[in-house]
């Protein structure tokens, strides 16, 4: 089928042929959480080829920081792309906007973490941070938290534990990989022990982990310590690798004290600290990378990755790193293609011009107390809302028994709620293992446009929950 042909046949509203046609071309192992085809989109908002607008709550996985087609984003990419688009990084010492992003990563960025590879996606990043830890300790070994999802290449799909599928098929995996258990509070049996009095619905709320919200029972810590003396030997262990919210394992985040422990912990075996900002950076939780928010930011990482919101949508992903980070990596050992492609980069420039200017990161911290503040009213009604949780606009919320009666949840609702947000012009996605919801909105999101998704998200849990037994 043509082009225009193609085109004609969407205008007609034959979108199902259209995507049958479509799917024949595209592998079963891609997903598709909803059966439409994406037209436009502007801020919030996008349109479909047959006509529907959907509330976008799931900002392509926390890519579209600024929202879709900010109109300075737009300005920078199309100057760019009639200026040069491709200037590659070994062939010339630079070009123009990586010299300005390197400029603008300066002012955003620790001021410890002062050198920069820039590359294509979070999980190319991920592998070089990887390389980059291998290289500067000499050692082998690489520890990740259950629960935490780093990519989908051969490298980064062996520290993913946050669902299986992601390495279904696919062993042997990268060796060196050593998974420790993350505080997952909500489901510990010690927090079980304690009637749950460590963790409330709400530890995620001002004020941040109050004391009387949250406490924990440490043995994640512990185990660390037990993994030293027999899984992997000091002396053999490069990194820890940590997103400072898990992501797709389900947006939990880490109890008070456990950063900062985390960082001595490092300090004292000579361990380098990876954070893993591709999801929780670039201003997702109200500041400028997830870290921050835990702690007085003590996590203080060695390496940092970000990629999806840097860029606005446009593929630029990189490591931030300490000074003396990349000391013994010969020359050619690092590289790649694409990596700080022209126009990504003038489009990367543009976003954190925008998310500094128009107040963003208060727009963020902002928008996400409104928003779990509104699924804190929900949960008064509906007790099978067993947790609310997040910074900023990275929001969770997770899903127990209908009556509350418990804290394991029939199979598949979360996605049920999903599509009966579609239904009601709502994208949302699920995330982790067990049955939880994220909501990831661009960072623009206006006050009418939460309540708009708490009303919808309010309609799909009515219609989903009064159906399940």
């Amino acid at each position: 089928m043509g082009a225009k042909s193609m085109l004609d046949t969407l205008a007609g509203g034959a979108v199902t042929k259209a995507l049958e046609a479509f799917y024949n071309h595209s592998p079963k192992s891609i997903v598709k959480f909803n059966d439409v085809i994406a037209k436009k989109g502007l801020g919030s908002w996008v349109w479909t080829s047959d006509g529907k607008k959907l509330l976008d709550m799931t900002s392509g996985i926390g890519v579209v920081s600024t929202g879709h087609c900010h109109p300075r984003v737009v300005k920078a990419v199309q100057e760019q792309a009639a200026t040069i688009v491709h200037a590659q990084q070994n062939v010339f010492g630079a070009h123009e906007k990586m010299v300005e992003l390197a400029d603008r990563l300066n002012d955003v960025m620790p001021p410890h973490l002062s050198r920069y590879f820039l590359c294509n996606s979070g999980a190319e990043a991920v592998d070089n941070a990887v390389k980059i830890a291998r290289s500067y300790t000499g050692r082998p070994n690489i520890i990740a938290f259950d629960g935490g999802f780093h990519g989908r290449t051969i490298g980064s799909m062996a520290l993913t534990t946050s669902k299986t599928v992601y390495r279904q098929g696919f062993a042997p995996l990268m060796p060196g990989v050593f998974i420790a258990p993350y505080p997952y509070c909500l489901h510990c049996k010690v927090q079980e022990a304690w009637g749950h009095s460590g963790y409330k619905l709400a530890p995620d709320m001002p004020p941040f982990d109050s004391p009387d919200s949250r406490k924990c029972c440490n043995s994640p810590l512990e185990a660390l310590d037990w993994m030293l003396k027999m899984q992997t030997a000091p002396q053999e262990t490069a990194a820890v690798i940590l997103e400072p919210v898990l992501g797709e394992g389900g947006f939990i985040t880490p109890p008070p004290g456990f950063m900062a422990a985390l960082r001595r912990w490092c300090n004292t075996h000579g361990v380098m600290l990876i954070a893993d900002e591709v999801q929780s950076g670039a201003g997702r939780t109200g500041t400028w990378w997830g870290y921050q928010q835990f702690d007085d930011g003590a996590m203080q990482p060695d390496l940092l990755v970000f990629a999806k919101g840097i860029a606005s949508g446009y593929p630029l992903a990189g490591v931030a790193a300490r000074d003396d980070a990349f000391k013994n990596a010969a020359p050619g050992t690092l590289g790649g293609t694409y990596g700080g492609n022209a126009v990504a980069c003038a489009a990367a420039v543009a976003t954190i011009d925008v998310i500094r200017d128009e107040g963003v990161l208060d727009n963020a911290r902002q928008r996400g107390i409104q928003l779990m503040t509104g699924l804190l009213e929900l949960s008064k009604r509906h007790p099978a809302i067993i947790d609310v949780r997040g910074r900023g606009l990275m929001v969770g919320l997770e899903l127990g028994a209908r009556d509350g009666s418990s804290r394991s949840a029939p199979k598949g609702i979360a996605s049920e709620v999903t599509k009966a947000c579609g239904r009601h012009g709502m994208l949302l996605m699920s995330a982790g293992a067990r049955e939880s919801l994220r909501f990831l909105p661009p960072l623009t999101i206006t006050e009418g446009e939460v309540s708009a998704a708490l009303d919808i998200f309010s309609k799909a849990l009515d219609e989903v929950l009064s159906r399940k037994s």
